[in-house]
């Protein structure tokens, strides 16, 4: 079971996508990304998001819930852009707009600014490209998370730098910045 740990909607199910295509994030990971996030960016009060690969959308709907005022959802699978969408009907946000096309897709043709990008893709993809379209759409002092197997090598491209990084068991996030 997902759901919303805090803000509005806190304790709230969300749906799920069916299959093994999307692997959802703990709920102590999330607890842990969004607690470093609040004492990093100092709460999420009128913040642009950009969730990629959004899965279920828990993580830019997190945002939302905790004051984030929009989050963009990205998300090309058939069943997770379905999951998103009943997500943002049933919590009824909207201040959250999906959009069914790849990452790489979304970033190369976007001509918005975000505070917050977060990036939960499948631990087999690259996301180089994906990143350095990132660095494109970032606020200069805004924050960007990848979420990857502990396991895998991990660089930043050119024009993001990193901050810092943690691993929860299987998990590790990489924080990182606008150089």
């Amino acid at each position: 079971m997902t759901r919303i740990i805090a803000g509005i909607w806190g304790g709230r199910r969300l749906v799920t996508p069916r299959g093994l295509d999307t692997r959802p994030t703990s709920d102590r990971v999330r607890e842990a990304l969004f607690s470093a996030l609040e004492s990093e960016l100092g709460g999420f009060q009128g913040l642009r998001i950009l969730d990629l690969y959004a899965g279920s959308g828990a993580l830019g709907l997190e945002a939302l819930s905790r004051g984030a005022a929009h989050v963009d959802l990205v998300e090309s699978g058939r069943p997770a852009a379905t999951a998103i969408a009943a997500n943002i009907a049933e919590l009824k946000a909207h201040a959250a707009r999906l959009h069914r096309t790849t990452a790489e897709r979304h970033v190369a043709t976007c001509r918005e600014t975000y505070d917050l990008v977060l990036l939960d893709p499948p631990y087999k993809d690259d996301v180089t490209d994906v990143l350095a379209g990132v660095a494109d759409v970032l606020a200069s002092d805004g924050l960007v998370v990848v979420e990857r197997s502990s396991r895998d090598a991990f660089a930043w491209p050119a024009g993001l730098t990193g901050i810092r990084d943690k691993a929860y068991g299987e998990t590790r996030l990489w924080y990182g910045q606008a150089s």
